[in-house]
């Protein structure tokens, strides 16, 4: 006989059938020998008052076991449809109790994970319509150039502007690509920032090398301010990367003749360094909002760009330990902060 393939009750009845035959065997072995009737009298008794209580506890358990099974089943279908409550159980000490509370915690397990998929997929669809959107443009205005090229005859000069309106289109087209791969591979951990002891002074240096011509073309007046001997444990090709971020934006948004002033201060548990503009600034109501990926503001939408930059530069800073604030008004400039941890 297999045991594994009996009900709870089954069990509990053979139990209770091999008591009271174990128990009138015994009875009629001991009457047998002292060969008294009171022997078997005080034995039957004994044997019915046992299958009495025997019965009664199988009635009982069979109905705790009922009871316990249809609410533990009820519990396991309100975790399959997604209920938001389950039932608690008042009694701590029962068997159900304690499996209950432990389906209650699998279940909100469950549930944060359900919702962070749900938030994860929604993002995905932001992404793809961020993507489709910022693609759209440069490749309408590609097709438009191509088609009259192929199509309308052109003078020498007209097709040299055409050609330069390309050349214009494919590098947006070629940094919105950089930017995704850059975000892409740091958000998914394909990059990993390696924080190491290294010079401040050069990583700022690297940045400020890659806006150099553009701040000359609009004759904007930058000044620096960096300790060139201050050492800091920081990813210095990626800090380098969101502090081009930070004074790209600031080139782009200073008008022509403007200033731009870069400035470090050690803390005692931060570095900051930080970068003021003399440009167009940001309304307090879209400051909470800049850092967004893809967010460009209204009024900005014919400066070259697709409002990653910030968000990068978040993100660089934030998986060091760091953050970055902004203070600005409209028409006062901007001024960022990126705040390093100094270990």
């Amino acid at each position: 006989m297999n045991l594994n393939n009996l009900s709870a009750k089954k069990i509990c009845r053979l139990v209770s059938a091999g008591m009271v035959f174990s128990m009138l065997v015994i009875t009629g072995i001991f009457g047998g020998i002292m060969q008294d009737i009171r022997i078997f009298i005080v034995g039957g008794t004994l044997t019915l008052c046992a299958f009495f209580w025997i019965w009664l506890l199988v009635l009982i358990f069979g109905k705790r076991l009922s009871h316990f099974t249809s609410n533990l089943c009820r519990t396991l279908d309100n975790m399959i449809d997604g209920n938001e409550e389950l039932q608690k159980s008042n009694d701590s000490e029962t068997l159900f109790a304690r499996i209950n509370h432990r389906l209650i915690r699998l279940y909100e397990i469950m549930q944060k994970n359900r919702h962070k998929v749900d938030m994860e997929r929604q993002e995905l669809q932001m992404l793809i319509s961020d993507i489709s959107h910022q693609v759209k443009t440069p490749v309408s205005n590609l097709q438009m150039v191509t088609d009259t090229l192929l199509t309308k005859p052109v003078s020498e000069e007209e097709r040299m502007d055409f050609l330069q309106g390309i050349r214009s289109q494919t590098d947006k087209l070629d940094f919105l690509f950089q930017a995704l791969v850059k975000t892409s591979r740091l958000e998914t951990g394909a990059i990993r920032l390696e924080k190491k002891n290294s010079s401040l002074f050069h990583t700022l240096a690297q940045a400020m090398s890659s806006i150099v011509y553009a701040a000359e073309k609009k004759e904007i007046a930058v000044s620096v301010d960096c300790p060139e001997n201050l050492i800091i444990s920081h990813d210095s090709k990626w800090t380098s990367e969101a502090l081009f971020n930070l004074l790209d934006n600031a080139v782009k948004y200073t008008p022509s003749g403007g200033k731009i002033s870069v400035s470090v201060v050690q803390w005692e548990m931060y570095v900051e360094v930080k970068v003021t503009d003399t440009g167009k600034g940001i309304s307090e109501s879209n400051q909470a909002v800049i850092f967004r990926r893809f967010y460009r503001e209204e009024e900005v939408h014919d400066q070259q760009g697709v409002g990653i930059g910030l968000y990068l530069a978040r993100e660089i800073v934030t998986r060091q330990g760091g953050y970055i604030k902004v203070v600005s008004e409209l028409r006062q400039g901007s001024e960022f902060s990126i705040m390093l941890p100094v270990r």
